[in-house]
């Protein structure tokens, strides 16, 4: 599979869709140690005159201390053929298992040194430009609660789409 760089404004996807219903891998690190995630929370949009993405990670989660120590991280979408790679991804723990193995995913070198997915359908490439952990005191409404039974609370994560991969 190759990629064709496109400008993000011409993505023809739903948001909403892509990220809640066909998911997408969150990965950090480099070809030599990354770790790779599934997702379902996050969205994309304009901040401070940058076209970016958003995207949260609990710190309990293997990737967390990825994201944490790069620069960089990419976010892949995938056909409904890879939701069982996906589920994989989103259930087990990279400490514990290797998810490429299992899954046989091809992992790829980005421009900027993380990892992306050869059998991705899109991939953005991100740089970090802001982050910070969500406070449980700052939630507006007290039914979000719901999703911290363990009080692990997500760190938000705002990256700068730097390149937008298509497959062909």
């Amino acid at each position: 599979m190759t990629f064709t760089k496109i400008n993000p404004e011409l993505i023809s996807d739903n948001p909403f869709k892509l990220i809640n219903n066909d998911w997408m891998l969150i990965t950090a690190g480099d070809m030599q140690s990354f770790n790779t995630m599934t997702a379902s929370w996050g969205g994309m949009g304009i901040l401070w005159n940058k076209k970016v993405v958003f995207c949260f990670i609990r710190p309990t989660r293997y990737t967390f201390q990825f994201i944490e120590k790069t620069e960089h991280f990419t976010l892949s979408f995938f056909s409904e053929q890879y939701r069982e790679a996906l589920n994989f991804c989103g259930t087990k723990s990279g400490k514990n298992t290797d998810k490429i193995k299992h899954t046989g995913l091809t992992p790829i070198k980005s421009d900027n040194g993380s990892v992306y997915f050869k059998e991705a359908r899109m991939v953005m490439e991100c740089k970090k430009i802001y982050s910070d952990p969500l406070k449980h005191e700052r939630f507006l409404d007290v039914a979000i609660e719901k999703n911290y039974p363990a009080k692990d609370y997500h760190t938000l994560y705002i990256g700068e789409i730097t390149s937008c991969l298509i497959a062909q």
